[in-house]
C-alpha cells in the first residue's frame, strides 16, 4: 500500500468532499463537546459554501490531497499570510486511513509548498480537542507561540521555520 501527494484544484469533487467530511468531523466534535449536539446540518451547508478553499489556490496557497493506492484518504492545504509566513489548514486524513503515516507526509509536502511559495516559517492554529493533531504538530517540530489571529474557535497556535 503507497502514498501519493499532489496538488488538488480546491472546486474538485475529490476537494470538495474532503472538506466536507474535513468540517463535519470538526465541527461535530467542537459542538458534542461543548452542546451535547452533532452540527446542524443547514449550518454544515452554509459553511462548506461559505468557505470553497479559494485561498487555496496559487498563485499564493495549494491544496493538497492524498490518496492511498489511487484513493484519495486526506488533504492538507497552505496559503500564504505574507510574503515569509505560510498557514497550514485543512489537515485531515479519513478515520479508516489514520494510522498509516499519511498525516505526517501530508505536512511534510505541505511545508514544502508553502517553501515553493516563498514562505519562511509555517503557522496554524487548532483546538485542545484535537489532541492527535497537536501531537502530530510537535512531533513535526512545530512549537506553540502566541496567537496570531483571532480565530474563535482556535486555543493553540503553532510555528515552525522552514529553512
Amino acid at each position: 500500500m503507497t502514498w501519493t501527494i499532489a496538488p488538488e484544484p480546491f472546486g474538485s469533487p475529490v476537494a470538495a468532499a474532503l472538506w466536507r467530511a474535513y468540517y463535519t468531523e470538526v465541527s461535530d466534535r467542537w459542538y458534542l463537546l461543548h452542546e451535547g449536539r452533532r452540527t446542524d446540518p443547514g449550518e454544515l451547508d452554509r459553511e462548506v459554501a461559505a468557505h470553497p478553499g479559494a485561498e487555496l489556490a496559487p498563485p499564493s496557497g495549494q491544496l493538497l490531497v492524498a490518496r492511498y493506492d489511487g484513493e484519495p484518504a486526506g488533504s492538507a492545504g497552505v496559503r500564504l499570510l505574507d510574503s515569509a509566513t505560510g498557514e497550514l489548514t485543512r489537515v485531515f486524513l479519513y478515520e479508516g486511513m489514520r494510522g498509516k503515516g499519511g498525516a505526517a507526509l501530508l505536512v511534510t509536502a505541505a511545508e514544502d509548498a508553502a517553501r515553493a511559495l516563498g514562505a519562511r516559517h509555517m503557522v496554524l492554529d487548532t483546538r485542545s480537542d484535537l489532541a492527535e493533531a497537536r501531537a502530530l504538530y510537535t512531533r513535526l517540530g512545530y512549537a506553540e507561540t502566541e496567537p496570531y489571529n483571532d480565530n474563535q474557535y482556535a486555543e493553540h497556535w503553532f510555528r515552525k521555520n522552514l529553512n
